[in-house]
């Protein structure tokens, strides 16, 4: 079976428990399956559109309703839809950075935070890690300093993760908010891999911005995602054009420039919302997952040699390991060389595993299930005694 001419239909999800990194937290819920089929047509939810043209206007489908909705749910003022996460830090980075100003991200930011960084010409500036692979706030409190005294300017704006993507580890992003504030540093939380996983609460962080992925962790087609800002800087990031033609006249009512216009349009934006609900309960459900997630990690520390290096226990489902004394050593002399773990897992209906990786790797174990946590963790020490490697359970 194929989707067209060389495509071949794609079964990952209904095939094999799935621990890929980035794809957990995106797969489709039924509703949003169908709002694939009934609104893939580009311009579809413009149907119903009238004046003031604008996306988060349109009450049938009830999109102005749902930006609502997202807002209430971050606990925030206001929320726009956004083409990914990536845009969302673009329309922050454009509304408040100016060439050559400082600009504070993290050890661990996302490259596409660099990116909006440069596309606005700013100067970006990294707070290091401690040796637990967390951003402290002493570290951020000494960054500042230090750009301040190197560059004469105030940071425009500080980058945090609530969770990083390197290692899923969880930063104190309240206590560096505060850190911020101090010096009166707006503060964009990249959620990525929290909102539409667990709560977040984003006046609770401290955040000026709260930027999410939809296509990563809302269940939601790509590219969508979430910007949500205060009651304080929505009439910056969201300013409406002034533009006028020198020669026609023309106007263009009230687009915001940032959003270019309308951000999401179809597919994206409903299969987006008909995965709301669903996103609205499963977050009510995190702790489970973490505690799937610790079975995984426990049982492979029972496997001699592999070591875990996000932080432990786990308080996120996506994990960094090391099993370079462990599985590492078997691909040294096995036929499949590296390929044998991901190989044998595939085997055992187990995916999303870098292929050749048996030195450091990550996997991401949201939206499975108790049964299937067992079994992941019973598959991992299975394999490692067929190969030789001695385990302490």
């Amino acid at each position: 079976m194929n989707c067209g001419e060389g495509i071949d239909t794609r079964q990952i999800d209904e095939l094999f428990i799935n621990l890929d990194p980035i794809q957990a937290g995106g797969r489709l819920t039924t509703d949003a399956m169908k709002a694939v089929l009934a609104y893939g047509d580009g311009y579809s939810v413009c149907d119903h559109c009238t004046k003031p043209f604008r996306l988060d206007h349109i009450s049938k489908p009830p999109l102005a309703e749902f930006h609502r909705d997202l807002a209430s749910f971050l606990n925030m003022d206001v929320a726009r839809l956004v083409p990914g996460a990536r845009r969302g830090f673009q329309a922050v980075a454009s509304a408040l950075v100016k060439p050559g100003d400082p600009v504070l991200l993290t050890a661990y930011s996302h490259y596409t935070e660099f990116l909006s960084v440069e596309q606005s010409k700013g100067t970006a500036f990294e707070i290091p890690a401690d040796e637990s692979h967390i951003i402290t706030p002493d570290a951020a409190a000494a960054r500042i300093e230090e750009v301040i005294k190197t560059t004469g300017k105030t940071p425009a704006l500080m980058f945090i993760e609530q969770v990083d993507y390197q290692y899923g580890n969880q930063h104190p992003v309240s206590d560096l908010s505060k850190v911020a504030h101090q010096y009166d540093i707006p503060v964009l939380c990249n959620g990525a891999y929290t909102i539409g996983i667990m709560d977040v609460n984003g006046k609770e962080l401290g955040a000026d911005f709260l930027v999410g992925s939809g296509h990563k962790s809302m269940a939601a087609p790509a590219p969508s995602g979430v910007l949500a800002t205060t009651s304080e800087w929505a009439e910056t990031v969201f300013r409406t054009t002034g533009i006028k033609g020198d020669l026609t006249g023309r106007t263009f009512g009230v687009k915001e420039v940032e959003m270019m216009g309308c951000t999401l349009m179809g597919v994206t934006s409903v299969g987006m919302m008909a995965s709301f609900p669903h996103v609205k309960r499963r977050v009510k459900e995190f702790d489970a997952q973490v505690q799937y997630v610790n079975r995984i990690v426990d049982a492979l520390l029972t496997i001699e040699g592999t070591k875990i290096q996000s932080e432990y226990p786990r308080k996120h489902t996506l994990t960094r390991m090391n099993t370079t004394d462990s599985f590492d050593t078997v691909a040294k002399t096995h036929k499949k060389k590296g390929f044998f773990l991901t190989s044998a897992l595939r085997e055992r209906g187990i995916t999303g595993i870098l292929p050749g990786s048996t030195r450091v790797w990550k996997f991401n174990s949201y939206g499975i299930t108790s049964e299937q946590a067992d079994y992941i963790a019973e598959s991992f020490i299975e394999i490692a005694e067929k190969e030789g490697l001695v385990c302490s359970r």
